[in-house]
């Protein structure tokens, strides 16, 4: 994943080439992706990290639409703001898309300015969102990469559970616990259940221990 600020997923080679000169031009760095799988395998290497960035998004591709990208970059806790590029016929799903969290999307043909004043203002939030929710995002990602066992683990953790009652209660071993235990704080960036337990707080309309 390069640092580009600007991502452009679009299986027209013509369409890649032009937005990326239009951004170069106006000074901003942007990468071009041919299909939504590379695009996706290079997210998932940033294992959370997100430097502000917007992805530019055609909603007709081929092997994954424009639409599944989206969701994937939805479950993959991306927060950089999606705006669809959209072909005559595809406005309802566009429309439908923003409804759903896409930030914007736009016609083709469109105007330049209108497209980059567009992505302006949507690097502008993406940045105004800021290094104090990266953490969140971070940790949403985080937990998503938890195994079941490792998250019934950690369900048991924050309820301030020690390893010998947790381990009793999932009936696995207390060995096992602490193997499932440190795993879970190398993946969240822990070194304490009390620590785990502050930060997700912070999560809690996602974080709900189970009963």
């Amino acid at each position: 994943m390069t640092s580009a600020a600007i991502h452009i997923v679009d299986d027209d080679p013509d369409v890649r080439d032009g937005l990326a000169w239009l951004f170069d031009s106006r000074g901003h760095k942007a990468a071009t992706w041919d299909s939504g799988p590379p695009f996706l395998e290079a997210t998932k290497a940033l294992h959370g990290q997100w430097p502000h960035a917007v992805v530019l998004l055609d909603i007709r591709m081929a092997p994954m639409t424009g639409l599944q990208v989206f969701e994937q970059l939805k479950a993959q806790a991306c927060p950089w703001p999606v705006l669809f590029l959209t072909g005559n016929g595809d406005v309802g799903m566009a429309v439908a898309a923003v409804k759903n969290g896409a930030w914007d999307f736009l016609e083709k043909p469109f105007q330049d300015n209108v497209l980059v004043d567009r992505v302006e203002q949507a690097l502008a939030a993406a940045a105004a969102d800021g290094d104090a929710n990266q953490e969140a995002h971070r940790l949403r990602y985080a937990l998503a990469s938890l195994s079941p066992r490792e998250r019934e683990v950690l369900d048991q953790l924050i309820l301030g559970h020690y390893n010998k009652n947790i381990a009793d209660h999932l009936g696995i071993t207390p060995r096992t616990v602490e193997f499932h235990r440190a795993n879970i704080f190398e993946k969240m960036g822990v070194s304490s259940a009390i620590e785990l337990a502050h930060k997700l707080g912070r999560l809690q309309p996602i974080v709900k221990p189970q009963a």
